[in-house]
């Protein structure tokens, strides 16, 4: 049996007197893109910190790529690689300098560090911009640098810490593409995200962090599926919402709705809405959701 890329148990960290992890248990497999999900506060940055041996845990354990974070620091940053909220570039150099630098200071000769450096930058879609300054760049290219520098020496687990804050949609996506080649390569990817779309466009499974812990955890699908919110809606011709009439997603009750607006001779365009991933992070973040226990791990519980 292959073991994890990331195994965490118990895991625990608090500043002062506020826990911010509180007994968090999870294990990512090999090849995997997951994504971590949670208000602002909820530990996010926290456990990527901890993954990367930034900071150290007050309990618990944590092991990636098979090697413990707290006694084998050495052995985990040699197979993994760290993209923060903030691209890590030197704005007066070239793209091409920032990637030489790198790999130079991974231990390459210039022979090597160039040969990597013109890969990367044909792979990350910078060969046009290959000798501009940074600073000339604009978001969504400094990100692409940002990630091509990541695999200079090529990890085996990429942490990304909202990777595409700030960027346009365009951007986004471009980057969405880039991720998944990544992972498709084998790379284990850990992201933490604030778009609910990123999430359910690139993880094969995802976690909703509340309160320290674990609140839910499963694919994109099987979570919607816990989330009770099938509807029929109707809509103005300006897009405004009229009706909203639940249903429980068949077709009879699908029916039962469209006769309900037969009968009040509603007028208006029908779509029918099934739960999204806000519906998800709002059910299980919200004050008094449910954060424990075997229930909160089980994909056949709905939420009301």
């Amino acid at each position: 049996m292959t073991a994890p890329a990331i195994a965490i148990s118990g895991l625990r960290k608090a500043f002062g007197s506020h826990t911010v992890i509180d007994r968090l248990d999870l294990t990512v497999a090999p090849g995997e893109i997951f994504a971590l999900l949670g208000p602002n506060g909820a530990g996010k940055t926290t456990t990527i910190n901890i993954l990367t041996t930034l900071v150290r845990p007050d309990a618990g354990s944590a092991r990636v790529g098979g090697f413990d974070v707290l006694t084998q620091p050495a052995d985990v940053k040699r197979r993994i690689s760290l993209t923060g909220q903030a691209a890590a570039v030197d704005d007066g150099l070239s793209a091409t300098e920032n990637l030489m630098m790198f790999a130079r200071l991974a231990g390459m000769d210039r022979d090597a560090a160039r040969r990597r450096s013109t890969e990367l930058i044909t792979h990350f879609g910078l060969a046009d911009a290959a000798t501009r300054r940074v600073r000339t760049f604009s978001g969504g290219m400094r990100r692409r640098l940002d990630l091509a520098l990541s695999f200079v020496v090529t990890p085996e687990v990429l942490f990304l810490d909202e990777p595409t804050t700030g960027l346009d949609t365009r951007s986004r996506r471009e980057l969405w593409e880039i991720i998944r080649s990544l992972a498709g390569a084998g790379t284990t990817v850990f992201l933490t995200t604030q778009y609910l779309e990123e999430a359910d466009q690139l993880a094969d499974r995802v976690a909703v962090l509340h309160d320290g812990r674990i609140a839910a955890l499963g694919t994109a699908a099987e979570l919607k599926a816990r989330v009770r919110g099938d509807s029929v809606d109707l809509h103005d011709e300006h897009g405004e919402l009229l009706r909203s009439i639940p249903t429980d997603g068949s077709v009879a009750g699908v029916r039962r709705a469209l006769d309900q607006l037969d009968e009040q001779d509603a007028r208006g365009v029908v779509s029918i809405r099934r739960p999204s991933l806000d519906d998800v992070f709002l059910a299980f973040t919200e004050p008094g959701a449910v954060t424990t226990g075997a229930a909160a791990l089980d994909p056949a519980k709905e939420i009301a």
